[in-house]
């Protein structure tokens, strides 16, 4: 898949846990992790949102398109 998800990257950059922001952004532990790991088919765009304003970051600092 030429989407890559670097949701650890960040959360790492902020010093977040998984736990931490599945509470902050409303989100089960499961899909957090499904999205982390990239098992994640689709993201709504308030789920994005929400990780935006967590982590204060921008989605391109999530989402990366390689080839």
């Amino acid at each position: 898949m030429p989407i890559i998800i670097n949701l650890d990257v960040m959360m790492a950059k902020r010093k977040m846990s998984l736990n931490e922001l599945s509470e902050k952004i409303n989100l089960t532990l499961s899909n957090l992790s499904n999205l982390k790991t990239g098992k994640a088919k689709a993201i709504r765009f308030s789920t994005l949102d929400a990780i935006c304003k967590a982590l204060d970051c921008q989605p391109g600092d999530i989402l990366e398109f390689k080839e």
